[in-house]
């Protein structure tokens, strides 16, 4: 039985029942939580869980879980493997105290690296509850989690891009355009990933074969994943397709990843066919995840949880399947879950941070959609931040404008900007690319050749039907 907290401010005394109500009422405004009913009531009450939560021992998340541990694969998966030595450095701090300790200069990133495993996705989704958004982005700084495939993603002082052709008809002529388009501005490090029109298995492998084709005729050294459901990429690996990475949506709730069509068995399964293909040449992370604030709300499979706390307990299943990327993606669920740009950019530091301190690989589809009180200067702000934080990757598509899935997020050119104004870097193996093929002159700073790398003309000119 979860216990209650009391905070008197004055002559009033705040109730709380039990430490999701908490969590809850201690939580950033957000329309979310709002159309839930778990949110605070106003400013005031808002401002004394956050005070409340402060005082509580991060043991407590050890003993006291938010969703029982015989009804939730998710909870049984964070409490089974927790590190209780990784945790010993912390285990004796509040919530407040670890804000505090993570903000001095004790915590380095490799003091951070050694205690990751030791915290649970409750205690950072609390101490991030009571972080201002500088905090958020300082702390995320120190986290450095570094992968690898065909070429090696989040190392510090660089960022990374997924290319994102999609097309609403999932025409290959179309396709190959934009991946092109995006390989000339500098982006497709992390991945070349579609989402498909038609989701189907034998759409997937014509969509793969794509890819690949692409990939071994430049020998670009990056990766391609079909953003398809997790069940249809083990056939496609059965059926001999070039399979990557395996992608699937995740959440931080069993019920939230039921109505999604798989559990953590499932991962495993897919996990273990992609490895036994041996596709990449400098590391074997295999898996690629996206989340989302708002995915277990919308589901109707959130136990009375705060969106945020259910979307940092989706990476404590991304974490157990070591990937190569996850993404949140920040603002796509819509403005029911957050509202407008101050929503989406508190929104997209929580994750990134959260993910980080937690060990994940994070990148971010910083994005809105048409009816979100948000525009273009809002995601310019926020990619902005994130590039600061360090985020490991984020999304490259024609024009920003994703004409299949109809949202917007960021461009070929919005990631180029990040990386010249920021001074990042892509992936140190696709650099090498981009200079060896002449894309760009100085992959440094970031400049563009002046004249299209003949290999690319001939490319094009086959595009266009010769025109």
């Amino acid at each position: 039985m979860s216990k209650s907290y009391r905070y008197t401010l004055g002559s009033k005394t705040y109730q709380f029942e039990s430490l999701a109500q908490l969590m809850a009422k201690a939580t950033p405004k957000r329309s979310g939580d709002s159309l839930a009913g778990v949110s605070a009531s106003c400013a005031e009450e808002r401002a004394v869980a956050q005070m409340t939560l402060a005082e509580v021992p991060l043991k407590t998340f050890l003993n006291d879980a938010l969703i029982p541990y015989e009804d939730d694969e998710i909870t049984r998966l964070i409490i089974d493997e927790h590190d209780k030595n990784a945790f010993a450095p912390i285990a004796h701090l509040t919530v407040g105290d670890f804000r505090n300790w993570l903000l001095s200069d004790h915590a380095t990133s490799s003091v951070l690296t050694a205690i990751r495993a030791g915290i649970t996705p409750e205690m950072a989704a609390a101490v991030s509850k009571i972080m201002r958004n500088q905090d958020l982005i300082l702390v995320a700084k120190k986290c450095h989690v570094t992968t690898a495939f065909r070429n090696t993603i989040g190392l510090p002082g660089h960022l990374s891009t997924r290319l994102q052709p999609n097309h609403p008809t999932d025409n290959v002529n179309g396709i190959a355009a934009s991946i092109l388009d995006g390989l000339l501005y500098g982006s497709g490090d992390a991945v070349i990933g579609i989402n498909p029109a038609t989701d189907n298995v034998a759409q997937a492998i014509k969509l793969m074969q794509l890819m690949d084709e692409v990939i071994e005729k430049y020998q670009i050294p990056t990766q391609s994943c079909v953003l398809t459901h997790v069940t249809n990429t083990i056939e496609c690996i059965n059926a001999g397709a070039p399979v990557d990475l395996v992608f699937q949506s995740i959440g931080g709730t069993e019920a939230t990843n039921s109505s999604f069509g798989f559990n953590l068995n499932t991962l495993a399964e897919a996990q273990a066919a992609a490895l036994s293909l041996k596709r990449g040449t400098v590391g074997d992370n295999v898996m690629y995840f996206e989340t989302g604030q708002g995915s277990s709300l919308s589901a109707n499979a959130h136990h009375g949880l705060d969106q945020q706390t259910c979307e940092t307990r989706a990476y404590a299943v991304a974490r157990k399947f070591k990937p190569l990327l996850v993404n949140t993606v920040v603002g796509f669920i819509g403005p029911e879950y957050l509202f407008d740009g101050k929503e989406i950019t508190r929104a997209g530091l929580e994750d990134h941070f959260c993910a980080k301190l937690l060990g994940v690989p994070m990148g971010c589809d910083v994005c809105y959609t048409n009816h979100a009180e948000a525009d273009q200067n809002d995601m310019d702000n926020l990619l902005t931040l994130l590039g600061v934080a360090g985020c490991s990757f984020v999304m490259g598509i024609p024009g920003s404008d994703d004409i299949m899935l109809n949202y917007q997020t960021t461009s070929f050119h919005d990631a180029l900007y990040a990386r010249r104004v920021l001074g990042l870097r892509a992936a140190p193996e696709f650099e090498l690319w981009l200079a060896k093929m002449n894309i760009m002159t100085d992959t440094k700073q970031h400049i563009l050749a002046d004249t299209l790398p003949s290999q690319f003309a001939r490319s094009l000119k086959a595009i266009s039907g010769g025109q």
